[in-house]
């Protein structure tokens, strides 16, 4: 007995001694030793993350139970606190993992988020429907008139609170099931329906080998696509895909109307062609477990869920605002497509316009007009100028600068880092920049963080931010050259990246850009103005050859025709936002087809069939992949918001200190720890007015003198 017991002490020391060692050989389960503390990617394997989730489950379940188990009387201290400042490993660990899995994936990481996902969801509704939990949680929130707290703490009790009442804790035992069984299958659907997109976009290319195939297109675009089929294996040819910058200027400017239509019905069929990747059932599957969630937590519609959350409070809320915009800007498209038939008449064409002449035309009609070529503004968009820019920018805002960090692990040769200093020299944040497409990134344009800033102790702990992005890349000898879309899209998520990283917050839940998703698009959106503004032009706009700025000639022809083609711009966004608001807002199970139910609720708005949604229901990565499901108008509430909030600084000067520091010390640092409308009243005076943004994209005319 004395052997056996001896060989089972053995047993279990040479264990924990093989355990503490996995741990110390596990870079995710130890400090990072690593610069500012950032993630150690050159040392990050796939096989790091399993045991990783497995500690960092242990060690939250550990944390949990500490404040379940405390038998001391429930406080704002051992309850609330202790409750926000657990899970900070499971926290570290979920995002570096689902940072590589949108910005650097392989299929090893895909069929590991596969796993874990479901994982994560079984492990949040454990705290979440965790009676003990929820009864001390409770016990202190009916306690907050005597507490009499403020600020962020009176924000995190209500958070908190409602949180656990958002998720079910108030459910009963059934019900509760019946939650984490509908959890657990949107987790995995909706990671199932990105993987999808992914797929499709990388599934398609279009091989050209006739050089009149290339007739309109712009040398930059062309060489970029010889350089693509290069290397995939196809020298002497050009390659074209669906990744943004090969797609909109094919459409833009190719002459051969068949390959227009070709890769814009590849681009328009994503997810909806019938076979592996078809995402129709997993939306049909999406919404009516959305609706079930709802309903079982007492709402009418999963619209309702959500809302509650946002500014705008309810649907009948957001479809005020949509509806106000609606009628200009169809109006305003109608026109547009009469204009751009009317050419196609002119030039003899046989045919009615169509959604993949669209474009085209619309460049056709402004070089007519405005005598402006969008290629000819390249060359003054290098993505290295641009960048600078919005560093300049902002440092003439706020004082802060940016050095880039040579010796730091990135998790792509593509990544660039920066160190983000105060206006007094001290240490702000990390900043990370991804700017180019490739196959294991998602399309698109996103801001995210590797650590959100808290105060622990007292301390900033500073956070680190990134923005990634899918822009023209270089080719050859000739660098990244944008369009001024990308230009601006890189100025709205730096925005987004200086809501993160000027954070002052003590708890990460109401952090940096953990607002409401109707107010988050605010410091990107008003980010925005600012690249558009002469005086900033004449900062970063540089021919990327002679060094010399933008020309005035070619500013005043930017500025003619910057209404042009907004009834099309304006129309597809709110035509998903739309489709946004349809999907969910139906109380009853969905069981239409797909493609029957899109169509007829763009008939309902009187879409023109000339334009499709900016998102159709098989690729709309925001509302069944990502947060915006609901959200999706959030752009344009967003847009009331930065448009009235640019007011201010054309009334004050456009880098006016006063105005800056109003828009840092009421909006940028504060993340959610007060109603966001008041803190947008102590930043511009009052509430906001719509007509700004109606002028600015041209459905009103501008006030007479």
């Amino acid at each position: 007995m004395k052997f056996i017991i001896m060989n089972l002490f053995i047993g279990i020391l040479f264990m924990n001694i093989m355990s503490a060692n996995a741990k110390e050989d596990n870079p995710l389960l130890k400090p990072f030793d690593t610069p500012f503390g950032v993630p150690p990617f050159d040392k990050i394997k796939i096989e790091h993350f399993k045991p990783a989730f497995d500690e960092a489950f242990h060690q939250h379940n550990l944390e949990i139970g500490a404040i379940t188990n405390n038998r001391a009387v429930p406080t704002f201290e051992n309850t609330i606190e202790a409750l926000e400042r657990a899970g900070s490993l499971l926290a570290s660990v979920s995002r570096v993992f689902f940072n590589l899995n949108s910005a650097n994936t392989n299929p090893d990481i895909q069929a590991f988020a596969r796993e874990i996902s479901p994982e994560l969801t079984k492990h949040g509704d454990n705290i979440r429907l965790n009676k003990i939990l929820f009864n001390k949680v409770k016990s202190v929130y009916e306690q907050k008139d005597k507490l009499k707290l403020t600020g962020e703490k009176a924000v995190l009790l209500e958070e908190t609170y409602k949180g656990f009442i958002r998720n079910g804790a108030g459910l009963n035992d059934n019900d509760q099931a019946k939650l984490r069984k509908i959890n657990e299958e949107m987790s995995s659907l909706t990671l199932k329906y990105g993987e999808n997109v992914l797929a499709e976009n990388n599934a398609f290319q279009m091989l050209l080998d006739k050089k009149e195939d290339l007739v309109g297109l712009p040398q930059s675009l062309i060489d970029a696509a010889a350089e693509t089929a290069t290397k995939a294996g196809h020298k002497g040819k050009w390659m074209f895909t669906l990744q943004n910058p090969s797609l909109l200027p094919f459409l833009q400017y190719s002459a051969k109307r068949d390959l227009r239509e070709k890769i814009w019905r590849a681009y328009m069929l994503r997810g909806n062609n019938g076979n592996e990747f078809d995402n129709k059932e997993i939306i049909k599957n999406l919404v009516n477990l959305r609706i079930q969630r709802a309903q079982l937590l007492g709402y009418e519609s999963h619209a309702h869920f959500i809302l509650e959350e946002n500014m705008a409070k309810n649907p009948e809320g957001v479809y005020k605002l949509l509806d106000q915009l609606w009628e200009p800007a169809l109006k305003v498209a109608k026109d547009e497509a009469m204009q751009f038939q009317a050419l196609i008449n002119r030039e003899g064409g046989d045919f009615k316009l169509e959604p993949w002449d669209w474009r085209y035309y619309a460049e056709k009609v402004r070089q007519e007009k405005f005598d402006l070529d969008e290629e000819a503004l390249r060359p003054y968009f290098k993505l290295d100028n641009v960048l600078q820019g919005a560093f300049t920018v902002a440092n003439k805002l706020w004082g802060i600068s940016f050095k880039e960090i040579k010796n730091i692990p990135v998790y792509h040769e593509d990544v660039k880092c920066y160190e983000v200093l105060d206006k007094d020299g001290s240490h702000l944040s990390v900043f990370y920049t991804d700017f180019h497409p490739r196959a294991s990134k998602r399309g698109g344009a996103w801001m995210t963080s590797f650590r959100e800033q808290f105060n622990k102790d007292g301390k900033r702990v500073h956070p680190v931010v990134s923005i990634v992005c899918n822009f023209s890349p270089p080719t050859g000898d000739t660098p990244s050259l944008l369009t001024f879309d990308e230009a601006s899209t890189l100025f709205h998520e730096f925005g987004h990246a200086l809501h993160g990283l000027f954070s002052q917050c003590d708890y990460v839940s109401i952090s940096g850009t953990s607002v409401p998703r109707d107010f988050v698009e605010l410091p990107s959106q008003v980010m925005e103005h600012w690249a558009a503004e002469d005086e900033v032009m004449a900062m970063y706009a540089k021919h990327y050859k002679t060094g010399e700025v933008i020309p005035r000639e070619l500013l005043n022809k930017m500025r003619a025709s910057e209404h042009f083609n907004q009834g099309f711009a304006t129309g597809e966004y709110l035509a998903a936002s739309y489709l946004d608001m349809a999907y969910h807002t139906l109380t009853k199970p969905f069981t239409s087809d797909v493609n029957s139910f899109e169509e007829k609720e763009m008939k309902k708005i009187g879409l023109i069939d000339e334009i499709i949604p900016r998102y159709r229901s098989t690729y709309f990565n925001h509302i069944f992949a990502g947060g915006y499901s609901s959200g999706y108008y959030s752009y344009i509430w967003s847009g009331v918001l930065d448009s009235d909030a640019f007011e201010a600084f054309k009334e004050n000067g456009i880098f006016d200190q006063k105005t800056a520091t109003s828009l840092r010390k009421n909006i940028l640092e504060r993340g959610r720890s007060e109603d966001p409308m008041k803190l947008y009243v102590k930043f511009r005076g009052a509430e906001p007015s719509i007509e700004p943004l109606l002028r600015k994209r041209g459905l009103i005319s501008e006030p007479s003198n």
